[in-house]
């Protein structure tokens, strides 16, 4: 089926539809919408400890998949390049499966301690770079540079945050850059997230897990304060960001790019997580039956959140973004922990919100 003809289905679809490829009102669409009619998560926020501590139990449950159990990174050194104001470096680390995890550190000349961002590339159907997303890579790298100008402004995110003074540390997650595969595509995207089930895994709780240990190794860097070190991330990035920081008390601070989302609002007809493959990567299972996102976020608080979403980004129904904004004020109350800025021009982090969200943290992390 054409991409073409696969989006006019997808729009042709009733409002009480949940399954995206059958138009008509056949048993399993049936099934579906029933299923969808009578969700509702079991641990909606509620402004209660009891609420917090159940929550974030659950939510640690379900979505670190395996885990951090504390080993050591048995970090290597790969190459090195001074860039002036700091020094790059190409690393390897320990992941939660035990496998060997790509990195790229910038940190800052000088002693310190700096604050620290741990950033968190996108899904973007782009498997043969993660980590180059975000941080200039050592060497040419022309996909990364196209990635840059495509939604960067041509600015890398890392450069943006080492120059304010930022040490950054980002990796690949699994599926992506080095620990992808040449030709690995949309589609095989179902068979690694099948054969991570059949193993006791998924593949979003292995992504979450490698985040946790890399904001550990950024912690415990020489020259690095651990009690600034923050989550940035854009797209998936952003799901991966905020979901860390929930998940995660030493997070200092998040901020999330054009990702949040009531999963009303992605559940609708047309919506992209319906067709699957991609959103594999970003389904934990069993979470939904418990929280939504805007739960899961929740638990940020009252660390300091900032959300960017734009009107025009075709991935996020906007009434959805800001039903999740909406749902996500009461839990910092009359704080100022939580900000959400609204972005023209769609699903993008440009120079101009990169400034504003590097100028946010130092606000966050004086001194």
């Amino acid at each position: 089926m054409s991409a073409l003809r696969r989006r006019e289905l997808l729009t042709a679809l009733t409002a009480s539809s949940a399954w995206p490829l059958l138009a008509t009102a056949q048993p399993l669409d049936e099934t579906l919408a029933l299923l969808q009619r009578r969700w509702q998560p079991r641990q909606v926020w509620r402004a209660d400890p009891a609420w917090r501590a159940a929550a974030a139990a659950t939510a640690r449950g379900l979505m670190l998949r395996p885990g951090d159990d504390g080993s050591p990174f048995e970090t290597q050194l790969r190459a090195e390049q001074d860039r002036g104001s700091h020094t790059a470096r190409l690393l390897t680390l320990r992941g939660a499966l035990g496998d060997r995890v790509p990195a790229l550190f910038l940190q800052p000349h000088g002693p310190g301690p700096h604050p620290a961002v741990l950033v968190l590339h996108d899904h973007g159907a782009r498997f043969d770079i993660g980590k180059e997303k975000l941080v200039r890579p050592i060497g040419p790298n022309a996909a990364a540079d196209a990635w840059a100008q495509r939604y960067f402004d041509g600015r890398f995110v890392g450069d943006t945050l080492v120059q304010a003074g930022f040490a950054v540390l980002a990796i690949d997650a699994l599926g992506w850059g080095e620990r992808s595969r040449p030709g690995f595509a949309r589609d095989d995207q179902q068979a690694l997230a099948n054969h991570l089930m059949q193993l006791g895994h998924s593949w979003a709780g292995v992504i979450a897990s490698d985040d946790l240990r890399a904001h550990r190794w950024l912690r415990e860097q020489d020259g690095i304060d651990p009690r600034r070190v923050a989550v940035l991330g854009f797209s998936m990035g952003a799901l991966r960001a905020w979901q860390l920081a929930a998940v995660c008390e030493p997070v200092s601070a998040c901020v999330a790019a054009h990702w949040m989302c009531t999963r009303e609002g992605l559940l609708r007809p047309g919506e992209h997580t319906l067709v699957g493959q991609s959103a594999f990567s970003m389904l934990h299972p069993g979470l939904a039956a418990e929280l939504d996102h805007p739960d899961v976020a929740a638990l940020i608080a009252p660390r300091p959140l900032l959300l960017f979403g734009s009107p025009e980004d075709k991935l996020f129904p906007w009434d959805a973004v800001q039903q999740a904004w909406a749902r996500l004020r009461p839990a910092w109350g009359d704080g100022a922990g939580l900000r959400t800025v609204t972005t023209p021009g769609g699903h993008r982090f440009g120079v101009e919100q990169q400034q504003a969200a590097v100028t946010w943290l130092a606000q966050r992390f004086p001194g």
